[in-house]
């Protein structure tokens, strides 16, 4: 891992119409659009989708990361996580994530450090 702290730069392109073209360093660009509820096609990935999938794949390669360095052996992880958006006090926020796991683990592994792990993994994500 590299010193902190990191950067992480991303630059959104668009005209009046159309999809916002969504592109960092080095990587594919990403076609962003309102999600359906806001009036857009549903069919592209939205600011909204971008932030609930980031936490998904953020409690993922975390949990890869501590089950390398504890030397934990399991075959494969599923997360899938929903956002609530809602308004509060006519302001437009996430009032919730929830997320929810599924571990696959071979048949000799230590079941009492699969759970201690996966807490590990969501006591460091951020609240």
């Amino acid at each position: 891992m590299q010193q902190f702290p990191h950067l992480y730069s991303v630059v959104a392109k668009a005209d009046t119409q159309g999809d916002v073209a969504l592109e960092g360093d080095r990587l594919p660009p990403i076609p962003s659009a309102p999600p359906p509820e806001f009036g857009g096609p549903g069919d592209r990935w939205s600011p909204e989708t971008l932030f609930v999938a980031a936490v998904a794949d953020c409690f993922v390669l975390t949990f890869r990361a501590i089950a390398g360095l504890s030397r934990f052996s399991w075959v494969s992880l599923e997360c899938s996580a929903t956002g609530t958006l809602d308004r509060v006090e006519r302001v437009t926020q996430f009032t919730a994530l929830q997320i929810h796991a599924r571990l696959t683990v071979p048949s000799e592994a230590n079941e009492d450090q699969a759970h201690r792990l996966r807490l590990e993994v969501l006591v460091k994500l951020p609240a």
